[in-house]
């Protein structure tokens, strides 16, 4: 009977010692990440080592502490659930990997709405009541004109990209170097927000009458023999040419979300309707279309998301001059330049809100293409 139970032991001991090594690299692990962490919010820590070794440095503790870090963790804490019971086990390892993520969405994102929605309604001017902020949102002059240029944005782009991105997917699925054409309109998507407007800025350069045009719009006007036209400083004319570079980003987004959409049509169909003696245009507007339009609309509402929180490309052109202001641009400047941070938190929720019902059609029309969201 002893002899029975001295193997038993040794199992017990040698699975005690592999807990306790597991704990100890899980609390090794957790410091690591929270040093780690402690740098990367430091603004002194590295600032000794100049500006482009400090970042270097940050850049690579950012890579260990988010790959290395959480992949430690994830080993360990995963061999430590596997001491527990089968039953256990199964029940409890799927959070091991689905808490961390809920963790940081929680932390980064969940938190810091809840507390700017609630700074909304308490930071405001001494007597005043909880609804000031937005009070003063939908009585100031100036917020009502961001409103409505944000409202422009929320017709013209989406439906702008929609409409070129169609027309594209429509052409470029009957040549033979698809990719290549496919290329050219796509590029744009690659440089962000910033970039793409100090390339308009320089389109739309003006210079007075009778001095050398560098924008090339203003340069083909004078060549033609008119006047240069203030392109960013001329109203309406301003609000629409910045609605242009939103366009000329996103056109090559919808072209490649149509375009397999496209592809994606029954080839039956398409070929019964040239039967029934339908025309091409035709075949595409009473037989491609309806069949692409779960994908239209996502286009679409995905787009519409981005134009409410446009914010770079009127910064960098006109910072919300000449009436070309928009919500997301206000609410930066209330925040970082006049610090009023009530008033600022309080179009942070009022954009909040009028993306979320965009959020919804775009998730119902998922669903309903069979897409589980």
């Amino acid at each position: 009977m002893a002899g029975a139970l001295e193997p038993q032991a040794q199992v017990n001991s040698g699975s005690g010692w592999l807990i306790l090594r597991d704990l100890v690299l899980a609390a090794v692990v957790v410091i690591l990440i929270w040093l780690g962490l402690g740098i990367l919010r430091s603004e002194t820590m590295l600032s000794g080592l100049g500006p482009f070794v400090g970042k270097l440095v940050q850049a690579l503790v950012a890579l260990a502490v988010g790959v290395v870090g959480i992949w430690a963790l994830f080993i360990v804490v995963n061999s430590l659930v596997e001491y527990l019971p089968a039953r256990a086990t199964n029940a409890i390892r799927p959070f091991v990997f689905v808490l961390p993520a809920i963790a940081v969405v929680s932390l980064y994102l969940v938190f810091p709405a809840v507390g700017t929605i609630i700074q909304s309604f308490t930071e405001v001017p001494e007597g005043e009541g909880l609804l000031y902020n937005y009070a003063q949102a939908f009585s100031d002059p100036k917020l009502l004109l961001a409103l409505r240029n944000n409202a422009i944005w929320l017709v013209l782009a989406p439906a702008g990209a929609l409409l070129i991105g169609l027309t594209f997917a429509g052409l470029v699925d009957r040549i033979k170097r698809e990719a290549l054409a496919k290329i050219f309109i796509f590029l744009p998507l690659c440089i962000s927000g910033a970039g793409a407007a100090v390339i308009w800025r320089f389109v739309y350069e003006w210079r007075p009458p009778g001095r050398p045009q560098i924008g090339i719009l203003n340069a083909i006007v004078t060549l033609f023999g008119g006047d240069p036209i203030p392109w960013l400083q001329e109203i309406p004319t301003n609000t629409l040419a910045l609605v242009v570079v939103m366009i000329w980003l996103q056109a090559g987004f919808a072209m490649v979300i149509l375009s397999a959409a496209i592809k994606g049509v029954p080839t039956e169909l398409v070929e019964a309707a040239r039967i029934d003696g339908a025309g091409e245009f035709q075949t595409f507007v009473r037989v491609v279309l309806p069949s692409i339009r779960g994908s239209m609309i996502t286009v679409f509402t995905t787009i519409a998301i981005a134009v409410l929180k446009v914010f770079d490309i009127v910064y960098v052109t006109t910072n919300g001059n000449f009436d070309t202001d928009v919500i997301a641009n206000r609410m930066f400047n209330e925040m970082f330049r006049f610090r009023n941070f009530g008033f600022a938190t309080a179009l942070a929720v009022i954009l909040f809100l009028a993306v979320v019902p965009i959020m919804v059609v775009n998730v119902r029309n998922l669903r309903q293409q069979g897409i589980g969201v």
